[in-house]
């Protein structure tokens, strides 16, 4: 699919942008160099490939799952001005 000039200045004018004469010529021919390449890649046949998640097969490491930080609520709570069944107690904002 090629485009021209006047098309160029169509969807300049719709998306707001400054495009001379000059300039247009070479924005229709970079759009259709585009479009080209888009139309040779729809033509791969790609039936029998199955999809990826990642073009690398690669494995991430993960770390273990080792609980690194003690429990500290009660000395937390304790600092708190008003605390009930390990809830923080807070003033009413909306009523």
């Amino acid at each position: 699919m090629a485009l021209d000039k006047s098309e160029v200045a169509k969807i300049a004018h719709l998306a707001r942008l400054h495009v001379n004469d000059s300039e247009a010529v070479e924005v229709a021919n970079r759009i259709t160099d585009i479009l080209a390449l888009i139309d040779q890649m729809q033509s791969v046949d790609t039936d029998n490939v199955a999809p990826l998640a990642h073009p690398l097969d690669v494995v991430q490491r993960l770390r273990a799952d080792v609980v690194t930080a003690t429990d500290q609520r009660q000395l937390l709570q304790q600092l708190a001005p008003a605390s009930e069944d390990g809830l923080y107690l807070v003033p009413v904002v909306l009523e």
